[in-house]
């Protein structure tokens, strides 16, 4: 009788001191036994390049402005292209700009009027010195894959940049056709920003800023069949945010991506 009582108090001690150990475990937030045991080495973002705090943006008075795209750079579904908002950019900024959109162009992805990026950079004319280089988008290479995209990119710009050494160069990333923004569009913008801030370039980033929500979808972009680009109103939207970026940028503090921290609130 006394053993089997000694018995008893034992597994109960032991019941106890389990339960004790558990209660300490969980209220540290460390007990998850559906979570396979922590590796000894920590898992390393090699391919993240380091973060390069860009220089603050100085341009001239009336600035040249090259602007190079797609098809939203192109003026797509504005009532003339000639609206679109890389040329009505010129008005709101004082200056000037030089306009190369490229239907359905992209890095990787050959356009129906002309090449892929890279292509159409050496093909760039060397005496247009522009002021300043805004390089856009591009979604059309969501479909692509991941393969081979960060080095075309790179390729690309290192031209641009050999090609006009004395201008600043802005990237403006792809904004969203759809909403929800699809998962190709969601990694061509973290690709492209971080790529920019490895360069100490700046990355102004429609997605991040929300320049197009659930809210204001239909009063942007034109849904008829075929088109899901900027209306008219639209385009004179996006060079509004545009120059209110420039001039964020031109000593707005930065986020480790190297996007302005206040471009949501315009």
């Amino acid at each position: 009788m006394a053993r089997a009582q000694t018995r008893r108090s034992a597994r109960a001690t032991t019941l106890i001191a389990v339960l004790v150990v558990a209660l300490c475990a969980v209220s540290l937030g460390v007990w998850r036994p559906w979570i396979a045991a922590p590796t000894a080495t920590p898992v390393l973002a090699a391919d993240r390049p380091a973060a390069i705090v860009p220089e603050p943006l100085a341009l001239p008075e009336h600035p040249h402005v090259l602007v190079f795209g797609d098809s939203w750079t192109y003026g797509s579904a504005a009532s003339d292209p000639s609206l679109g908002y890389a040329y009505v950019l010129a008005d709101l900024i004082g200056g000037t700009t030089t306009v190369d959109g490229v239907r359905g162009s992209g890095y990787l992805k050959p356009g129906v009027d002309g090449p892929a990026f890279g292509e159409r950079i050496a093909g760039l004319d060397p005496a247009l010195d522009p002021d300043l280089v805004i390089i856009q988008g591009s979604i059309n290479d969501r479909a692509q894959g991941a393969a081979g995209y960060r080095d075309a990119v790179n390729a690309a710009w290192d031209a641009l940049a050999a090609k006009y050494p004395g201008a600043a160069i802005v990237v403006l990333g792809p904004a969203p056709h759809i909403l929800p923004a699809e998962d190709g569009t969601v990694r061509i913008e973290q690709d492209l920003a971080a790529l920019a801030s490895a360069r100490g370039w700046w990355y102004v980033s429609p997605i991040h800023a929300e320049w197009i929500t659930f809210f204001n979808y239909r009063d942007v972009i034109d849904i008829d069949l075929g088109n899901r680009h900027p209306s008219t109103a639209g385009h004179r939207y996006l060079a509004e945010k545009v120059a209110a970026a420039l001039t964020d940028l031109a000593a707005a503090p930065t986020t480790e991506a190297g996007v302005a921290e206040s471009a949501p609130s315009r």
